[in-house]
């Protein structure tokens, strides 16, 4: 049997400006905005090439507890200038180095940017090149 994962929730104060941030300066699809109640609105939204979306929310959760959501791409120097041309402040290239971040490209594997939404909640982006077939 699968266990998919598809919608991981993010606690955020403000829909709208949520919604704006990861529509249009992160570049996910917006996939749904419905009021479905008078104090429940669903906002879905799903990074390029993902088969899992986001889910803003206003509850339980405290806005910005969410911390090291994970998105993959095969190239880290496009995937920077993207955001950060869309005015996400994201920060350089980075690697670890027995647990410290430090500046710079790493191993293959060990190549990252790192940003926040308006209510702290923090991405890693990590660099996997993709391998000829």
């Amino acid at each position: 049997m699968d266990w998919i994962l598809e919608v991981v929730p993010v606690p955020v104060s403000n829909l709208d400006r949520a919604k704006d941030f990861y529509s249009t300066q992160v570049g996910f699809t917006l996939d749904l905005d419905i009021q479905i109640s008078p104090d429940t609105r669903i906002i879905q939204l799903t990074p390029p090439g993902s088969t899992c979306s986001i889910h803003l929310s206003t509850g339980p959760m405290p806005p910005g507890s969410v911390s090291g959501l994970q998105l993959v791409v095969p190239d880290l120097d496009t995937a920077h200038s993207e955001l950060s041309g869309r005015g996400v402040k994201v920060t350089e290239i980075m690697h670890f180095d027995q647990g410290t971040r430090l500046p710079g490209r790493g191993d293959p594997w060990n190549n990252f940017i790192f940003f926040d939404d308006p209510d702290g909640n923090s991405w890693v982006i990590q660099e996997r090149p993709q391998t000829p077939a």
